[in-house]
């Protein structure tokens, strides 16, 4: 067979091929990466005659490729998160096809402006598959006007991708008319165009009849798609064409590729649709939602059967592959153990600062069997406790930034030798005692800093957390409470009537008021009991004793000895966590 550059074709015969699955994307593609800035940008450098560079496909002819590798139709409507995975398509005898190797974010991007929609999150919203969250937006030119450069430098066409709600709310701004983008795949001659012209009222507007027409040459006249055409049927041969020519741009996630090499090999399972169920299901736990990606479950895998756990080729041959797809059921279920656990905890997708501090505890609910049961009222708390303080220590020393990977190699080490039934809490922290930069070490300063943690901090979370380990987090919302009411220290009338002059400056400090130090954590129904009762009624009313609020006995609560309460809890709360390690 011949390889090499074939005739250009023009982008509409391109989007025509992909339409009609002549183009596919193979096992070995990446996950859709752009954002709708690039796909405005790509457009805008068509429609001013920049290079968009050439592509590479793949002609499949081989019955064997066809029956026994995976092939993919384009993404054609992208929701961030919700629907960003590509639909598989059996080929067996199928007709010959081309899969694309080099170009397939381009033609992706060409392919979602021209024929589909992409819908992003938007700010201060919940991650929610609706409308009102991610709402559908369609790629627009608008024909009036190019883009000021006052608003960017960039792009001279003015392409945006708008929702309905953002189309409408231009509708009577007369220095726009934004035009659909795909409908230019309607008007495939120059007559249609002039009559599209015509009958919107654009015909005396240069711009907007020159844009249009650029458009419409740019889509179905102009061979804009130069490519190579690789006819060899040798898979290893395009695989390494393939991570040679996806080297640069949009950086490639090397867990994804991983996983589209080995997925021949997970016989029992499909690789992709089950990691991809498994991330959804995660996605159901918490508020908010954990949120965990292909890297984390691979990484998993690794950590739990193979000695090596770096993102390399040679660690997913086929027989360590194999192992994933024999276990893969367990797998799943301690995952979502893990993380079913972790909300019980009253953690969530926030506050569970770094996500490969689940894999040491999936690695201890797969080996200790305790998928069905860690979650449950009955399982140990004593363990639970445990498990709790060592993510809680181990988020606030950041133990799991930078480069985890020898991180956990050290963590697994330690959980190889343990030969208890019991989670090893005391000899992982001991395990990291030497080391400089990684250590469970709570010096003063540190417990200074962190105890100026302020309310609904994660740092806060976390202090809260270790001083209140006691509370039922399996049944209860819980809340940070300001144990002297905040309004005190907000309202002027009641801040001055009730501390003393001396006392002002300090009282207004947000380092004592608003942080760990006049905090506590109480159920949602306590919390919403006790409101804004001064604390002195609160502690009575409820029997409430000095050693629970962590405070001496002659500590008074009174708010007029607002001070001497926060340097006294202080030096107590000092006293517990310097005794956490102990």
């Amino acid at each position: 067979m011949s390889s090499g550059f074939k005739s250009p074709i023009t982008i509409k015969d391109a989007i025509d091929k992909i339409h009609s699955r002549y183009y596919l994307l193979p096992a070995i593609q990446r996950e859709f990466t752009w954002s709708s800035n690039q796909i405005e940008m790509l457009f805008d450098s068509i429609l001013r005659g920049y290079p968009i560079n050439s592509f590479m496909m793949w002609k499949i002819v081989s019955e064997d490729i066809k029956n026994n590798y995976k092939f993919y139709e384009f993404l054609k409507s992208y929701r961030e998160f919700f629907n960003v995975n590509n639909t598989d398509i059996d080929t067996k005898g199928a007709p010959d096809f081309e899969a694309i190797i080099d170009g397939q974010q381009r033609l992706t991007g060409l392919y979602i402006g021209l024929k589909g929609s992409y819908a992003y999150k938007m700010p201060r919203k919940w991650w929610k598959d609706d409308e009102d969250s991610i709402p559908t937006r369609k790629l627009y030119l608008n024909l009036y006007n190019p883009v000021s450069e006052k608003y960017d430098n960039q792009n001279k066409y003015d392409f945006r991708f708008l929702t309905k709600y953002e189309l409408e709310k231009y509708k009577n701004k007369t220095e726009y008319f934004w035009f659909e983008v795909g409908k230019i795949l309607e008007l495939n001659n120059t007559q249609k165009v002039m009559l599209y012209i015509n009958n919107n009222g654009l015909i005396n507007n240069n711009y907007a009849v020159e844009t249009l027409s650029l458009l419409y040459e740019s889509i179905h006249k102009k061979s804009l798609i130069n490519y190579y055409l690789e006819e060899d049927q040798e898979a290893d041969k395009v695989l390494d064409i393939f991570i040679r020519t996806n080297s640069g741009g949009t950086p490639l996630s090397f867990s994804n590729l991983l996983m589209s090499i080995s997925s021949a090999n997970w016989e029992i399972n499909d690789a992709r649709k089950v990691i991809d169920s498994l991330v959804k299901d995660i996605y159901k736990i918490g508020r908010p939602s954990f949120m965990i990606d292909n890297d984390f479950v691979l990484k998993t895998c690794l950590f739990l059967f193979i000695d090596d756990i770096k993102f390399q080729l040679k660690n997913f041959t086929p027989e360590n592959v194999k192992i994933f797809d024999k276990n893969w059921d367990k797998i799943q279920k301690c995952i979502i153990a893990a993380f079913t656990l972790f909300e019980k905890l009253s953690f969530n997708n926030s506050t569970f600062r770094a996500k490969n501090a689940a894999i040491p505890i999936i690695y201890y609910i797969y080996y200790n069997n305790l998928e069905d049961s860690i979650t449950k009222a009955t399982y140990d708390n004593e363990d639970k406790k445990n498990i709790s303080k060592w993510l809680l220590l181990s988020f606030i020393k950041s133990i799991f930034g930078g480069q985890s990977d020898n991180v956990l190699m050290r963590i697994r080490d330690v959980m190889r030798k343990n030969k208890t039934n019991k989670f090893p809490i005391n000899d992982l922290i001991n395990a990291f005692k030497m080391d400089a930069t990684k250590n469970y070490t709570l010096d003063e300063d540190f417990i200074t800093g962190l105890l100026e943690s302020q309310k609904d901090t994660n740092d806060a979370f976390y202090v809260l957390h270790l001083l209140y380990p006691d509370i039922d987090y399996y049944n209860q919302g819980i809340h940070q409470d300001h144990m002297h009411p905040a309004t005190i220290f907000i309202d002027d009338n009641k801040f001055y009537s009730n501390i003393p002059q001396e006392d002002q400056a300090f009282a207004r400090d947000p380092k004592n008021w608003n942080s760990v130090l006049n905090l506590q954590f109480l159920n949602e129904h306590k919390n919403e009991q006790k409101g804004q009762t001064p604390l002195i009624k609160w502690a009575k009313e409820n029997n409430i004793s000095k050693n629970q609020l962590y405070i001496k006995e002659n500590t008074s609560i009174d708010i007029k000895d607002f001070k001497q309460f926060i340097n006294d809890r202080k030096t107590k709360l000092k006293e517990y966590m310097q005794n956490l390690l102990l």
